[in-house]
């Protein structure tokens, strides 16, 4: 009679039959063998139920939830399982001293600059993120002109990356445009000769003030490499090598656009430690006042020197045969040098001698340490 009544439900309405169907699920797993009996005999409806909450993803959803993507023109932030394998393969280092430094770097373009183009420009810092090169230079958009630099002193490469608005506005303003008229853009042709010699000497502007930002920290020269439009040309790093990129704002009145520093972190590893101090002139685990103290006591200390006139070397079987009143004889006579050593380090040479009734040492010569020549 129940299997009945249940059969009619199933043919009028679905929803009573999946709920019956999943209460006998939840009974068969508490009541044990009765359970197991009482879902067998409310039919096929607890298997249909079941199959029907079980939900197969199709390819797109896979490719969501991993963080992959078929659309290669779109650039999109990663996400899913990708963007935590991507996090953990990279760890980035916070370097106070490196946001003290663009700050720095901001004041000074904002003079330069007005001096370079005689109007009025105002440099923004927008953020400093760090993230793999090969994630940057698949974000640079196009076109774009990027000015690969070098460190002198440091021995290694940056990059440079002028967006279009702010090519053409420089070319603008540089070539006499009017204000208050935004620069006329003409994209798909390659940059002229005009264009780029015009963006190279703001970039030399650029690189001048860098340097100037730096030198309170470590003295370093950036040098102009050469200017690329194509980014596979601009490569300056593995690409799975992490970065530090500077992401500034230049506006001259209605004009203007991004220009984005990337440098490498091996680039910046000679001044690593002067770029993690919270502060200029900061000194991690030092107090002069400790090492005052310090200096003062260890003029005071007392220390232990032993003379020792001569060493001969033996076998164990020779010493073995040892008795009472066996004589060792040495190879050394009243005249020959003495050795002073504190513990097991050499320190002092010198000549056995007598004063007051003691034997004496007169030191005339310093041992190397750990080499045993003199100085």
């Amino acid at each position: 009679m129940v299997a009945a009544e249940n059969q009619d439900w199933s043919e009028g309405d679905d929803g009573p039959i999946d709920q019956d169907a999943m209460a006998a699920e939840w009974a068969a797993m508490l009541d044990g063998d009765d359970g197991e009996d009482d879902s067998q005999s409310s039919g096929g409806g607890g298997g249909d139920g079941f199959g029907q909450s079980t939900r197969v993803l199709n390819q797109d959803e896979i490719d969501s939830l991993l963080g992959f993507s078929d659309d290669l023109e779109e650039v999109i932030d990663k996400a899913g399982i990708q963007a935590i394998l991507n996090s953990a393969l990279v760890s980035y280092e916070r370097l106070p001293m490196l946001e003290i430094v663009f700050d720095r770097l901001v004041r000074m373009m904002t003079t330069s600059l007005r001096n370079f183009t005689q109007d009025n420009v105002e440099v923004s810092l927008d953020n400093i993120v760090s993230l793999r090169f090969g994630d940057y230079l698949n974000s640079i958009p196009l076109p774009a002109m990027l000015a690969v630099f070098k460190a002198e002193e440091w021995d290694n490469y940056g990059l440079m990356t002028i967006d279009s608005s702010l090519i053409y506005s420089i070319v603008d303003v540089l070539l006499g445009g009017r204000r208050g008229t935004a620069a006329m853009r003409i994209e798909g042709r390659p940059y002229t000769t005009i264009e780029r010699n015009l963006v190279e000497r703001m970039v030399h502007v650029v690189f001048a003030d860098l340097s100037a930002a730096f030198d309170p920290l470590s003295p370093v020269t950036f040098r102009f490499d050469r200017l690329e439009t194509n980014p596979r040309f601009a490569t300056i790093s593995r690409p799975s090598n992490a970065a530090i990129v500077v992401k500034l704002r230049i506006d001259m009145e209605d004009r203007g656009g991004r220009l984005e520093l990337l440098i490498p972190y091996a680039t910046l590893e000679p001044v690593r430690e002067l770029l993690l101090q919270m502060f200029m002139g900061e000194k991690f685990g030092r107090d002069s006042i400790w090492e005052t103290h310090l200096a003062q006591e260890l003029w005071q200390t007392d220390v232990d020197l032993k003379a020792v006139l001569d060493t001969i070397d033996l076998n164990i079987k020779e010493v073995l045969k040892w008795e009472v009143g066996s004589q060792v004889v040495f190879n050394a006579n009243p005249d020959s040098e003495v050795s002073l050593f504190c513990g097991d380090i050499p320190m002092f040479k010198g000549h056995m001698g007598r004063k007051d009734n003691k034997i004496a040492i007169k030191v005339h010569d310093k041992i190397r340490r750990g080499r045993g020549t003199k100085v």
